[in-house]
């Protein structure tokens, strides 16, 4: 008895690395795999970017109203945001304005056919600069809601593999069952390693576009009532 214990601590324990459960897999499950990693990575990627362009749009929105509130006129203002392309408030208040100029060269009579007009241009280009901060989220979302059942699917052809694989040795030695079965289960993992980062990046960024939305809405309600005092000025002259 204590030749056998003596001869069972001597043996070498094998040790099966990631990389190694990656290439024993079968074909079915390394796609998965693949998959689930391709996504992960441009997970990652959506999550920089947008992390990135979310602060630089805050700094935008920061500074434009301070330039906006200091007192400078609305016609040198639009005279430089005019010259080169605007985003953000810039982009609501260039478009609001180049409307303004347009009817009034044009000599519009109907203040309220020119504040309707003021507020679609206005739409419009809130809905633009909206779509853009939300563009690929739903990506986010679609990983994180389904990354782990693709990972799922993984598992389940790994661990039917394994059972296959039992049956044509006709052993159910744990030596036998354990390298299928840690195959399939790597693919779950995976799947999860891509679905909670996109989970939890796709409320906070939704959330920060949300935020950025409403500045950006409330920026047209407030530039929209002062164009109304504006065209109630001129007409009333």
């Amino acid at each position: 008895m204590n030749e056998v214990a003596q001869s069972a601590l001597a043996a070498p324990v094998g040790t099966i690395s990631l990389w190694d459960l990656f290439w024993q897999a079968s074909f079915i499950v390394k796609l998965v795999m693949l998959g689930l990693l391709g996504a992960s990575v441009w997970t990652w990627a959506i999550i920089v970017d947008k992390t990135l362009l979310y602060g630089r749009f805050r700094r935008q929105l920061n500074k434009f109203e301070n330039v906006f509130w200091s007192g400078q006129s609305l016609e040198e203002l639009y005279h430089n945001l005019s010259e080169r392309p605007a985003s953000g408030m810039g982009a609501l208040f260039v478009a609001a304005m180049r409307e303004w100029k347009k009817s009034f060269e044009k000599g519009a009579r109907s203040p309220l056919g020119l504040q309707t007009r003021i507020e679609k241009a206005m739409d419009v280009t809130l809905a633009r600069e909206i779509d853009a901060l939300e563009s690929r989220l739903g990506f986010l979302a679609t990983v994180g809601s389904a990354a782990p059942f693709i990972g799922l699917f993984g598992t389940v052809i790994g661990i039917m593999t394994s059972f296959q694989a039992i049956a044509a040795s006709k052993q159910t030695n744990l030596a036998v069952v354990a390298p299928g079965i840690a195959e399939a289960l790597l693919a779950t993992a995976i799947g999860l390693v891509a679905a909670i980062p996109a989970v939890i990046a796709y409320n906070k960024l939704t959330s920060d576009a949300g935020k950025l939305g409403n500045r950006l809405e409330a920026f047209a309600d407030e530039f929209s009532a002062i164009l109304s005092r504006q065209i109630d000025e001129k007409t009333s002259r």
